[in-house]
């Protein structure tokens, strides 16, 4: 039973977690499930690290998970509708748009997976730079 209530003092059921089957949710519909964008924020995906290094060597996959956790490059897939809108802070209008590869802080925003790929909710002023080729980026 729940112990969350409405403003009408209804009961509210939250399900678990582990109610929910992935297998459930057909390949096509799972793109379905980003989020729905709100206020001043920008969902971007991470790229997938490369599985060899530029010699040709295999990466082990910690390797790989570390230099996809730590990165610096993000890509836009949605922008919130107030993102970009306060002319004050954003005199020369966005900083960036869908589509495009964006240079922002290790870790910045708040991370989730779905269905093993990570995806982050950043600010529209965490963007520090677009970058048209995002290979060879890394952080140091």
């Amino acid at each position: 039973m729940s112990n969350i209530v409405d403003s009408t003092g209804r009961p509210i059921v939250v399900p678990k977690i582990d109610d929910v089957v992935v297998e459930d949710i057909p390949i096509e519909e799972r793109g379905l499930q980003l989020p729905d964008i709100k206020g001043y924020k920008l969902l971007c995906a991470i790229p997938e690290a490369s599985d060899t290094y530029e010699g040709g060597i295999i990466k082990a996959g910690d390797v790989k998970r570390v230099e996809e956790n730590a990165t610096v490059v993000l890509f836009v897939l949605k922008v919130g509708e107030m993102a970009y809108k306060d002319a004050t802070r954003f005199p020369t209008g966005p900083w960036c748009q869908e589509g495009d590869f964006i240079l922002t802080r290790a870790y910045a925003g708040t991370r989730f997976k779905i269905h093993g790929r990570e995806f982050r909710i950043i600010n529209d002023d965490t963007v520090e730079g677009v970058v048209m080729d995002p290979r060879g980026y890394a952080r140091v």
